[in-house]
């Protein structure tokens, strides 16, 4: 489990044309009460991106924490660009609460993950997720990308690229280190479209993630921000081929708070919330849990089937009660169903 004194970071991959910068966008206008930092590295569109971005500074996300890497594919120059700016963002006058990464159409995630381990930074922040945006009527189609010539493009104008993978292996490898997987332009793609895109998705991922549709950026934060993924730490589940070599609202999303008591079997509850993720499409959990014998209260994340927890600190003078918050896709919220599945109520 991460440790919560660490700044959580977000990165967002995707080709060239797939969204990442309007997404991005979108969570710097809905903070969440967060002082955001963004780190842009869309190489082959330089200056734009981070312009787009910088034109949206706040005091939540000032210009001077808006930081561009324009000199190559993050993820072949980690350590002359990556690190060092890292470390600009953490030295700013007011350390941000959350990092927002925006990768290169062509970086391969996995390299990058692997950067957080260097000694410089490892200490002090954390991969809270990885989002992996794709284009939905791409994807349907098979190219993956809605503009392959400004890719190809975005490919010859990179001298740093040390990596010549077919754009189908990038897109596995996206997919294959996401913790969610967001299919963007929706409007345009249809029923038919996000379905085919789905199917895709669902056959190349290695695991099963959440895979939501997604239109003009607009995603719930609370949905894909605060994931807690520690996903640094977890690159065994995300295979490279490279290892060894509609409109969603915010109220598209319903949330509900269930109260669980004190709990005397946290490996069993564990369990059926990890069954109960897949059963009934949950796309995250969080909460606080007070175990039986235990001092210190009990904190749990999971994304979709994915489950971390790890006790942080002792209630001290706060009441002892156990509250999961349960997050879904409208349709998908069924409260009586849920408290089945956690064993509060007999099936």
């Amino acid at each position: 489990m991460t440790n919560l004194a660490k700044v959580p970071v977000t990165v967002v991959t995707g080709f060239l044309g797939a969204g990442k910068t309007t997404l991005i966008r979108h969570l710097m206008q809905n903070p969440q009460g967060r002082r955001l930092a963004v780190l842009v590295n869309e190489f082959g569109t330089a200056g734009v991106d981070g312009d787009i971005l910088k034109s949206c500074a706040d005091e939540n996300c000032p210009e001077n924490n808006i930081l561009e890497l324009a000199n190559g594919c993050i993820c072949c120059t980690v350590a002359d660009e990556f690190i060092p700016t890292i470390e600009r963002l953490l030295a700013l006058p007011e350390t941000p609460d959350h990092i927002l990464i925006e990768t290169s159409g062509l970086a391969l995630p996995k390299p990058l993950l692997k950067a957080f381990d260097w000694p410089a930074i490892r200490s002090r922040i954390t991969v809270d997720g990885v989002i992996a945006l794709a284009d939905a009527e791409a994807v349907a189609s098979g190219q993956f990308a809605p503009d392959l010539g400004a890719v190809d493009a975005q490919r010859a104008a990179d001298p740093s690229l040390d990596h010549e993978t077919p754009l189908s292996e990038v897109f596995e490898d996206q997919i294959a280190c996401a913790d969610i997987v967001l299919l963007s332009k929706a409007d345009l793609a249809g029923e038919e479209g996000l379905a085919k895109a789905r199917a895709v998705i669902e056959a190349e991922a290695p695991r099963k993630l959440p895979i939501l549709p997604m239109t003009e950026g607009e995603i719930d934060p609370q949905v894909i921000l605060g994931l807690n993924a520690a996903a640094e730490d977890d690159l065994e589940a995300r295979p490279s081929h490279h290892d060894g070599h509609h409109d969603h609202e915010h109220d598209d999303f319903d949330t509900i708070v269930v109260d669980l008591g004190e709990i005397e079997d946290i490996a069993g509850l564990e369990a059926r919330m990890i069954a109960m993720a897949g059963d009934l499409n949950i796309l995250r959990m969080k909460g606080y849990l007070a175990v039986k014998g235990k001092p210190m209260r009990y904190l749990v994340q999971a994304v979709g089937t994915r489950l971390r927890g790890q006790f942080d600190q002792p209630w001290g003078s706060r009441p002892r009660a156990s509250q999961l918050v349960v997050i879904a896709e409208h349709d998908h919220i069924d409260r009586a169903a849920i408290e089945t599945a956690l064993g509060l109520v007999s099936a």
